[in-house]
Order: C-alpha cells, then sequence, then structure tokens
C-alpha cells in the first residue's frame, strides 16, 4: 500500500476485514468508487456542456464519426487479454509481458489501418472534414496499449482508488485541454487534442503509481491460452458493438453529421444510468465474484446486493433524467440542442433496462460463461437490425431510440433467466429486489410532474429546485418503504458509509 494515503488505507482495510461477507466487501468499494466516478463525471459534464456551448452539433457529429471508425476497428481486433487476466484464479503475472506486448503490436495495427482507411470513412459518411481527424485519432489507441499492464491489479485486487486516480487525473488533462483549444480554435480539434492529451496523461501515470516495468516479449502458449478465454470476450465485443454502435452508424449515413451530433449528445447523457451506476460497480463485483465463482450460496448473497444497490442508484437517476430532459438542455445547452430531448427521454428507459442487463454480464464472466453474453446480444442485433431502418426513416433519431430500447428490453429477458438460474436467488428475490425501487422512482417522476404542471419552473433556478425536490421525495418515498414493506435500503446505504472502524 505504498504511495497510499491514511485515510484510504482505512478505507481498503475495511473492504477486505476477514470478518465482512464478500457482499459487504464489494457493495463498499462499490461505494467508494461510486464516489470517485462522480468527480470524474462531473468534469466530463462540465466539458461537454461548455463545449456545446462553444462548438455546434455538426462538430461533436466529425468527432463521432471518428470515434466510430476507430472504435469499430478497436472492436474488431479485441483480444480479450485483461479480462481473462482478472478472471484467472492463479497467479498471472508470467501472462503480464505477453499480454502488454500484444496489445502494443495490435494498437499500431489500428492506427495504421485508419489512416489509410480514412479517405473512405469520410466519403462513407459524406464528411470531407472528418479525414485529417481520422488520420490523427488513431495516436489515441496507441497511447492507451502503452499504459502499464500492471494497472489490471487495480481491479483485480479491488485497489479501485490507484485505478480512478489514474483515470481521474486523464479526466481533468482532458477537460482542461479540450476546454482551452475550444475557446481559441472554435473547432472539432479541441476534443480531439483533449482525447489525445487525456489517454497521454493516464499512460504516465501509469507508470507513476505502479513500480511493475513491462518488457517487450511474446509468448505464443500464453497468449493462446488467454485468447481461449478472451475469444468469447471478442465476439461479445464485436456484438455489444453492432448494437451499440450500430445505431450511431445508421444516424450518421442516413439522417447526416449534425443529427449523429445531437443523437450521440443524447445518448451519452440518457445512459447515466447504466454507465455511471452498472459499469462502475460491476468492475468492483467482477473480481469478486470470479473469487467465489464456485460458492453459489455466497454468489447469490454477492449478486443480490450489488443489484439492489444498482436499481436504486440507477432508478432515480433514470428518473430524474426523464422528467427534466428539456429543463437541463434548455439551461445548460441551449435552443439548438433541443431537438434531441425526446431521443433522450427514450433513451434514459432504454439506460435503465440496461443497468439491469449489466449486472448480469459480471456474473457470466465470473462464472467462466461469456458465451451467454455473446447469444443475448445477438438476439438484440436481430431486433435491431430488422427494426431500426423502417423506424429512423419514419420518426428520425426518436425512432432510432425506440428501436435500442425494443432490443434492450427483449434480450433483457435473457439476461435475467440465466443470471436467475447460475445464481439460484429465484424469480420471487430478484423480483422484490426490482420492484421497490422501481416503484421509488416512479412516484418521484410523478410527483415533480405535477409541480411542473403546476408551478412555473422556468430558468436555472427553477432547474436547481427541481433537482433538490426530486432528491427529497425519492429519500421520503424510500423512508416509507423501508418503515412499512422492509425495504432495508437505507438501512443498508447507512452500514456502509458510516460503519465504524
Amino acid at each position: 500500500m505504498i504511495g497510499i494515503k491514511n485515510k484510504d488505507k482505512k478505507i481498503l482495510n475495511r473492504l477486505v476485514k476477514p470478518g465482512n461477507s464478500l457482499g459487504e466487501r464489494t457493495i463498499k468499494g462499490g461505494f467508494w468508487v461510486f464516489s470517485l466516478r462522480i468527480l470524474n463525471r462531473l468534469f466530463q459534464l462540465t466539458r461537454t456542456i461548455i463545449l456545446a456551448r462553444l462548438l455546434s452539433p455538426n462538430d461533436f457529429g466529425l468527432f463521432g464519426i471518428a470515434l466510430l471508425t476507430l472504435s469499430a476497428l478497436d472492436t474488431f481486433s479485441q483480444t480479450g487479454f485483461s479480462q481473462a487476466l482478472i478472471q484467472k484464479k492463479e497467479d498471472t503475472k508470467p501472462y503480464l509481458n505477453t499480454a502488454w506486448t500484444v496489445g502494443i503490436i495490435r494498437s499500431f495495427l489500428i492506427a495504421t489501418i485508419l489512416f489509410f482507411v480514412a479517405p473512405h470513412a469520410a466519403t462513407f459518411f459524406e464528411a470531407p472534414l472528418a479525414e485529417p481527424i481520422l488520420k490523427v485519432i488513431g495516436l489515441a489507441v496507441i497511447l492507451q496499449s502503452l499504459t502499464n499492464i500492471a494497472v489490471i491489479y487495480f481491479e483485480k485486487e479491488l485497489e479501485f482508488n490507484k485505478y480512478f486516480n489514474y483515470q481521474f487525473i486523464g479526466t481533468i488533462v482532458d477537460v482542461t485541454v479540450a476546454i482551452s483549444i475550444a475557446f481559441l480554435l472554435r473547432s472539432v480539434w479541441a476534443l480531439v487534442f483533449g482525447l489525445l492529451a487525456g489517454n497521454f496523461a493516464r499512460c504516465i501515470i501509469s507508470y507513476l503509481i505502479d513500480p511493475y516495468r513491462p518488457t517487450f516479449y511474446l509468448d505464443y502458449s500464453k497468449a493462446k491460452e488467454l485468447f481461449k478465454f478472451g475469444k468469447w470476450i471478442l465476439g461479445t465485443t464485436i456484438l455489444i458493438f453492432c448494437v451499440t454502435q450500430g445505431d450511431s452508424i445508421f444516424v450518421g449515413k442516413l439522417l447526416g453529421v449534425t443529427m449523429l451530433g445531437l443523437y450521440q449528445v443524447a445518448y451519452r447523457i440518457s445512459n447515466m444510468p447504466a454507465t455511471e451506476v452498472t459499469h462502475i460497480i460491476s468492475q468492483v463485483t467482477f473480481p469478486a465474484y470470479s473469487k467465489i465463482q464456485d460458492n453459489i450460496p455466497r454468489l447469490k448473497e454477492a449478486y443480490l446486493k450489488a443489484l439492489k444497490l444498482t436499481i436504486f442508484l440507477s432508478s432515480f437517476l433514470a428518473g430524474l433524467l426523464f422528467i427534466l430532459a428539456s429543463d437541463f438542455i434548455e439551461v445548460f445547452f441551449g435552443e439548438k440542442w433541443m431537438p434531441m430531448i425526446p431521443a433522450m427521454q427514450v433513451l434514459v428507459l432504454a439506460g435503465l433496462l440496461r443497468s439491469i442487463a449489466a449486472t448480469a454480464g459480471s456474473i457470466f464472466l465470473a462464472v467462466g460463461k461469456p458465451k451467454i453474453d455473446a447469444k443475448l446480444q445477438i438476439v438484440r442485433l436481430i431486433v435491431m437490425t430488422t427494426l431500426i431502418y423502417p423506424f429512423t426513416f419514419k420518426w428520425g433519431i426518436l425512432g432510432t431510440s425506440i428501436v435500442v430500447f425494443l432490443s434492450i428490453f427483449i434480450s433483457n429477458i435473457g439476461f435475467i433467466f440465466n443470471v436467475i438460474k447460475i445464481t439460484n436467488c429465484g424469480i420471487k428475490n430478484f423480483g422484490k429486489t426490482l420492484a421497490l425501487p422501481l416503484m421509488n422512482g416512479i412516484i418521484m417522476v410523478l410527483f415533480i410532474l405535477f409541480i411542473k404542471n403546476n408551478i412555473n419552473t422556468t430558468g436555472i433556478l427553477g432547474l436547481f429546485f427541481l433537482l433538490g425536490l426530486s432528491f427529497l421525495i425519492y429519500f421520503v418515498a424510500a423512508y416509507f418503504f423501508e418503515k412499512y414493506l422492509n425495504y432495508r435500503m437505507l438501512f443498508f446505504l447507512k452500514r456502509f458509509l458510516f460503519q465504524k472502524e
């Protein structure tokens, strides 16, 4: 624990305290990770708001084209080595240099291909201004591959203070550079240079925060062994790319760069319930579940507690974003972004559903069954492929959002069925864990809708009034559920936030 502050040592000691169940360790780790992630996302939200004022939806669309192309190449060359190293029970140090070396070779191939593909991608999207951006942005994946491979131990050993310290510093650099250049140039290059600066900072910090020094070495037998697990990660990642980025590709091609910019910003904001809650908790639970993958009773206990926390937080965020979408966009983004509001509200509901599915994904990985996730992503892809053209053609980005919601809703049936089967938690326990937080969110939304229809709450002061009122209503409703329906969520929060040393 060299280099960790005394306060952080106490937190980590509590996470691994022998008397704690793994479920308790997981949830407490999740709370701590979430608090750090909040700071990270506040910076990024501030960046998005400021840049949305300085730049146009077209600028965001051009950057979106570059990211989509880079993401496609990155996805179709995934190795899954990081997940394989985290899932392995035995010592993984002999595999580190091989994993790092493969990553570097892969990144240079991606950057080279991207450079030569740039003119064709720009032509496909009918956006010639995207070509120089595409040629430069490949540097981002090279910088990412050069990062110290030892950062995987921050996740594997639940040392998330180190992991998010290096991530957060990268975010600060990204935000600072992007905003500074936006004020000077007022162009899409602010987004590009911000991304590159953030990745460069994370690369440097990864070596300062951990003493391990990887060397360029390739052991084919170890690479082959890692890929036995990683091939399913590759398959799943490709499918996830198709279902999470295929809609953006379709919007960019059919509706143009400006509508792509609107859609991508709407998607990014609306998916906070999935990305800012579930993905955080999954980072904690995946290595924790991996340690007890053969102990089904403990796996069940840990999963239900993680699910309970996930839905409680996701329901609050989803309800808040759904009911205050128009107020938030009008106040902070301006009139030019208002057309994205209906799509954003539908995507909020899709994000809430994704948060449920994502809790199951870490279980599938931990027990060595990533192919379940892959099969369910195929179902989602079939739904999207079937419906996206007619819906988008008729209703624009709103139609695209509806297709995304339907695809997640249908695939969620499979996610829920399989996670119940693996953890043996039962339909009743699973349903009970979901029901009260969802009711909590519905009560908050209905109450705020009543206030908005009867009281003038326009402007920034009205928005902050509604935010405060939403928070109050949500937790008052939770208190009554606690008292009369044995909710125990507030007890849960109090126990892990204020537990004595």
